[in-house]
């Protein structure tokens, strides 16, 4: 194994947890702080702040290019030429980033909501060179340095939306907050990386690495456009179609289903670049690593899905959803274990140079998810955008499964068959207790749930003594 394997490798488990642990924290707060903004704004100005998160995501893809994504791979496999890598990027965003800009002004247009383009176009400006800049972290394993950029973005976004719903402040206003959060991020990570010695040398430009950079990235930026086009497209359809109320419901239901989407993120940004570096060496490191990756995504997902589905209406009243938002939380809880599923077979087409195979399957996503939403959403409403996110999350997973297992054969029921029946156990033990208190319900279903892993052996010996000996490891 070689050293960088081995340094990355050594560190997996215990990055894991704590980007893990620092993610709960943040989401929780920001759980917190968008239901405060929701509540400030209404159905309708939240439905309105919605589309302009959904529109900047989409053209996001334009400003990053997918080079992100490519860096830190190269950054994990070649740490000495981090500081070429680094300044040829930071300058080579710029005109993406006035494209992309560009197109977000075309689009706030188009729905009547232009007065946001200054501080939409900063806030997309910001997180992307923030994501570029953050991403030097995953890349070399030091990962708490990325736990503190976490925590004080949000400060930042909690303290400021916060005193905003005090005073009475508008839509601009909180998008301002969450530039600003970003704007932080991009300049702590820049001195951290200079002080803390991760670039050693003198940052440079490459213009030929540029040009090829933006030829290898093509699939990466295609692969997440095509991501971005099938988790924001209901928003712009369900806008065009319906009144921003709608937008606003839906969205808001769609909040404590997104809050969970740190988890499968978190645990793949860490295992990214270590599934990369074993791909390059022989042996069966790839494919033990996908399969134990795989069973703990599942591990975690599964019983979310399950208790979300069934103590949907006692977590609408904890986080005072509006009350049309529950029945759109109930249906997107049957896409939570798909989504973990899905950074699984995500993160291993990246490792394997198969970005071409991640476009493809994100863009049979696409085809049902547009075509779903064109159909149904005149219909059904923003109920039919949640059963649409659950299709195209599950047509992601079978297109995912296949391509990876042209290359790697994943034993999935052998793998999950033990975690899936824990999870039904525990489903049968919270259908009499949803009506009671979430404090009662959801603790009685996860103490079941960790009893049925136990009992059926769901978790070997040797996956947890891995996980307790990185929990102790230190860098």
């Amino acid at each position: 194994m070689s050293e960088q394997a081995g340094r990355l490798g050594s560190r997996t488990v215990l990055n894991a947890s704590l980007i893990l642990a620092v993610r709960v924290v943040s989401r929780l707060v920001a759980l917190v702080v968008v239901l405060k903004l929701a509540s400030h704004l209404g159905a309708e100005r939240y439905g309105q702040y919605a589309t302009l998160i959904a529109y900047s995501a989409l053209v996001s893809v334009v400003a990053d290019f997918g080079l992100s994504s490519l860096y830190t791979r190269e950054a994990a496999r070649a740490p000495g030429r981090l500081p070429t890598y680094l300044g040829t990027l930071l300058l080579g965003k710029l005109p993406l980033a006035a494209a992309a800009a560009a197109l977000l002004g075309a689009a706030l247009l188009s729905a009547r909501l232009g007065g946001l383009f200054l501080p939409g176009a900063l806030l997309l400006a910001l997180t992307t060179y923030a994501t570029l800049i953050r991403n030097t972290f995953y890349a070399q394993g030091r990962l708490e340095f990325e736990a503190v950029a976490i925590l004080a973005e949000t400060v930042i976004q909690a303290g400021g939306i916060f005193l905003g719903a005090r005073f009475g402040q508008g839509i601009a206003y909180f998008v301002w907050v969450y530039a600003a959060s970003y704007g932080f991020t991009c300049v702590y990570s820049l001195l951290v990386i200079r002080l803390a010695g991760l670039a050693k040398g003198s940052t440079g430009v490459d213009g030929q690495l540029l040009r090829t950079w933006l030829k290898l990235a093509f699939p990466f930026a295609l692969g997440s456009f095509l991501t971005n086009l099938y988790f924001r497209a209901d928003v712009p359809i369900l806008q065009h179609f319906r009144a921003y109320q709608e937008v606003g419901w839906y969205q808001l239901a769609y909040k404590p289903f997104e809050a969970l989407q740190f988890v499968p993120l978190a645990v793949q940004a860490v295992v990214y670049p270590l599934l990369g570096v074993y791909h390059q060496e022989p042996g069966p490191r790839l494919a033990v690593a996908y399969g134990r990756f795989f069973k703990i995504l599942i591990l975690l997902g599964w019983p979310l899905s399950v208790g979300t589905l069934l103590l949907a209406h006692p977590i609408g009243r904890l986080f005072r959803l509006f009350p049309e938002s529950e029945p759109s939380l109930r249906i997107l809880s049957l896409a939570i274990v798909f989504l973990f599923a899905n950074s699984c077979f995500t993160a291993m087409l990246y490792a394997i140079d198969r970005q071409d195979l991640f476009a493809w399957a994100t863009g049979i996503a696409v085809v049902v998810n547009i075509g779903l939403n064109l159909i149904l959403i005149p219909i059904y409403g923003y109920l039919a955008a949640s059963a649409t996110t659950v299709v195209t999350e599950a047509a992601f997973s079978v297109a995912g499964w296949y391509f990876v297992g042209r290359r790697l054969n994943l034993p999935f029921v052998r793998l999950s068959w033990r975690i899936l029946l824990a999870g039904l156990i525990m489903g049968v033990v919270l259908v009499p207790l949803a009506g009671r208190s979430i404090f009662l319900s959801a603790p009685a279903g996860a103490l079941v749930y960790g009893l049925g892993l136990v009992l059926l052996r769901a978790i070997e010996r040797e996956e947890l003594d891995l996980f307790l000996r990185g929990l102790r490891l230190r860098r």
